[in-house]
């Protein structure tokens, strides 16, 4: 016999709708102004949805914009990051913050996407346990547009999930992908028409609650640990620092970012 159906509890934040029902938490993005940016904002309340899902016991939870949108998510706010001086996408980055929340919270979360996912985005959706895409789904990863240097950490990610060659077209290029080749690559597990998105997510949701909470738990956290069992010798890392000083304390990196405020194209010097 199924357990009994278990209401649902919903919040509404200012920039996120959090809900949780039959042990499925799902999140909403709901900043169609600013795109779901991944600012400070709807991050702080990701955070608290995801703390409250753990301490309520969901067994699986469900990110996603609201139903039809053109965006998923633009990835990182321009507008945070700092002018000059200091990385732009240091380890307490609010992107940082988000992935990390994902990465470790102890159910599987599953990314259902339709619209764009731009930028950062592309490394959130691809840090999900499971990315299911609709065909309205395009991902490209955007940092050269503005001349911010992407940092190790996500480059590491991305490169642990996707063909190298295609993630070098995707960071040099900054052009979108669609969601044919984003599901040949490996960004996506499923390409599922738009009309059975959310059946389909929430089926697969379902499917996980029903399974051992435990097992699942620690499965998780070993494919974490274990994807993480790179070492770098402490000569790389200060070359990698060393590299992303030029960029974030260069001419071109605070161009990129007054042009992106002035909507016009950069003048790149390469300085």
């Amino acid at each position: 016999m199924l357990p009994p159906r278990r209401g649902n509890e919903v919040t509404i934040m200012a920039l996120i709708r959090s809900e949780l029902e039959d042990r499925i938490g799902t999140i909403t993005f709901d900043n169609d102004t600013k795109r779901n940016a991944l600012n400070s904002a709807l991050i702080g309340e990701m955070m608290r949805a995801l703390a409250a899902f753990k301490a309520q016991g969901a067994r699986c939870v469900v990110l996603r914009a609201r139903k039809g949108a053109k965006v998923w998510s633009a990835g990182h706010d321009i507008s945070e990051l700092p002018r000059s001086g200091r990385d732009p996408l240091a380890y307490n980055d609010t992107l940082e913050v988000a992935i990390r929340g994902v990465r470790e919270f102890p159910a599987p979360v599953i990314a259902m996407i339709e619209g764009g996912v731009w930028g950062g985005a592309v490394e959130l959706a691809i840090c999900c346990d499971i990315p299911i895409g609709s065909p309205t789904a395009t991902f490209a990863i955007t940092p050269a547009r503005i001349g911010v240097p992407y940092n190790p950490a996500g480059i590491l990610r991305i490169m642990n999930e996707i063909d190298l060659s295609v993630a070098k077209e995707m960071f040099f290029t900054a052009k979108p992908i669609d969601a044919t080749r984003a599901m040949a690559v490996g960004i996506l597990n499923h390409l599922v028409p738009t009309e059975d998105l959310e059946t389909f997510t929430y089926d697969m949701a379902r499917t996980i609650t029903e399974l051992s909470p435990l097992a699942i738990e620690v499965m998780k956290e070993q494919v974490r640990l274990l994807a993480n069992a790179r070492p770098l010798s402490p000569e790389t890392f200060e070359r990698i620092q060393g590299l992303r000083r030029r960029v974030y304390d260069s001419h071109d990196y605070q161009e990129g970012i007054a042009a992106f405020e002035e909507k016009r194209k950069p003048q790149w010097t390469g300085r």
